[in-house]
C-alpha cells in the first residue's frame, strides 16, 4: 500500500541519545544513525516502503527520566525546537509529537500549547511515568494535579501518545533473574498497560469527555483483556471499586487509540479490530528500533480488507491529528 502513516517513529538529541544504548553496542552503531537522522536513511527508508509521512517523536525514556525539573523543562524545549525545524524541512513528509516535562503538570501544559499553537505539532508522546526531584520518585498521570494539564490537552484537541518505559530497578522485582523480560520482550507492555487503567480508572474521563489517548504495540494487551476485567470488577454484581462511573471497556472503546508499532501480527491487528473498532487502529512500524520494511512489508499483505487496509495505513490518521494530506 502507497501513502501509509506511521506515528510511532522515534528521533533524538545529543542530550537523550544515550538513553537508547541499553539495546547493546552490537547495534549501537546503526541505532545511533538511525536515532540522529532524519533527512536521508530514514527517508530512504520511507519512500522505498510506501511511507507517505511519520510522526516523529523523541526516545525513551529521555525527558521523563530527568528527574531535575529545571532540566527537564529545558531539554523538553531543545528537543521540540529541533523536531519543528526538521519538520519545517518537509512538512509534506513529517510531523511532530510534543516531547513534555510531566514533572511539572503547569509547564507540562505550557510547552504542550506552545507546541501546538505555535510549532503546528499534531499531540504529544510522553515516555510513561517521570521521575520528580529524585530518581526514585515515580510518578503517575492519573494523580490530581495532573488534572489542570489533561484539561488543556482536551482543550487544545491533542492526541497523548502514551508510549513505554521500563519500570525503574526498584520496582522490577518481579523480574530478577528473569531480565530477558525487560523492555518490549514483555515489561514494556505490562508498565503501560497499568498506567492506561490508571487513567481509566480514576475518572479522568468523566471529567474530560473529549479526551484522546493512543496505546502503540496493538494496545499493550488491554483488547484481549478488557471482557475479564471489566467483568472480574462486577462480580457476582458487586460495585466497582474505582473512581470512573462507567466499565473499563467502555472508556477504552471511546477515549484510545492503537497503533500496530513493534506488533506485526495480523491475530493480534485483527482481534484489536474486532474490540475497539477498524476506525481506531493506526499503522505504525517504531523506527529505529523495529525495521521498516519487515513492518510494511507485513501491513501490505495482511489478511484484511482493502478498505480496512486503508483506513489503517492512512485515513484514520489523517483524521485524529488533522494532517494536512488527502
Amino acid at each position: 500500500m502507497q501513502g501509509k502513516i506511521a506515528l510511532e517513529e522515534h528521533f533524538a538529541i545529543e542530550a537523550t541519545l544515550g538513553d537508547s544504548q541499553v539495546f547493546g553496542t552490537h547495534v549501537w552503531k546503526d541505532l545511533r544513525h538511525r536515532l540522529l537522522d532524519i533527512q536521508d536513511t530514514r527517508l530512504g527508508e520511507m519512500d522505498k516502503h510506501g511511507i507517505e509521512m511519520m510522526i516523529l517523536s523523541l526516545n525513551a525514556p529521555a525527558i521523563q527520566a530527568i528527574h531535575d525539573v529545571k532540566s527537564a523543562i529545558a531539554v523538553a524545549k531543545q528537543a521540540n525546537d529541533v523536531l519543528a525545524a526538521e519538520v519545517r524541512k518537509r512538512p509534506g513528509r513529517f510531523a511532530a509529537f510534543a516531547a513534555l516535562p510531566m514533572q511539572d503538570p503547569e509547564a507540562a501544559a505550557a510547552e504542550l500549547t506552545r507546541c501546538v499553537k505555535e510549532l503546528g505539532m499534531v499531540g504529544a508522546l510522553v515516555n510513561g511515568f517521570s521521575q520528580i526531584g529524585t530518581p526514585d520518585n515515580v510518578t503517575y498521570y492519573d494523580l490530581p494535579q495532573y488534572r489542570a494539564f489533561w484539561r488543556t490537552a482536551e482543550a487544545l484537541d491533542a492526541p497523548f501518545y502514551l508510549h513505554p518505559r521500563n519500570p525503574l530497578p526498584g520496582w522490577a522485582k518481579i523480574y530478577e533473574g528473569h531480565e530477558w523480560m525487560l523492555g518490549p520482550n514483555w515489561a514494556f507492555a505490562a508498565e503501560t498497560a497499568v498506567h492506561g487503567l490508571r487513567l481509566i480508572g480514576s475518572g479522568l474521563f468523566d471529567e474530560c469527555p473529549k479526551l484522546k489517548i493512543v496505546l502503540g504495540h496493538i494496545g499493550e494487551g488491554i483488547p484481549v483483556y478488557l471482557w475479564r476485567i471489566d467483568n472480574r470488577n462486577g462480580w457476582m454484581k458487586a460495585p466497582h471499586k474505582y473512581a470512573a462511573k462507567q466499565g473499563v471497556a467502555h472508556y477504552f472503546r471511546k477515549h484510545f487509540h492503537l497503533t500496530t508499532s513493534g506488533n506485526f501480527d495480523t491475530p493480534a491487528m485483527v482481534n484489536a479490530m474486532a474490540v475497539i473498532g477498524a476506525d481506531r487502529v493506526m499503522f505504525s512500524v517504531d523506527w529505529p528500533f523495529e525495521d521498516v520494511g519487515e513492518g510494511a512489508q507485513w501491513f501490505d499483505k495482511a489478511d484484511i480488507s482493502e478498505a480496512d487496509r486503508v483506513k489503517i495505513g492512512r485515513s484514520n490518521a489523517i483524521k485524529l491529528f488533522k494532517l494536512p494530506l488527502r
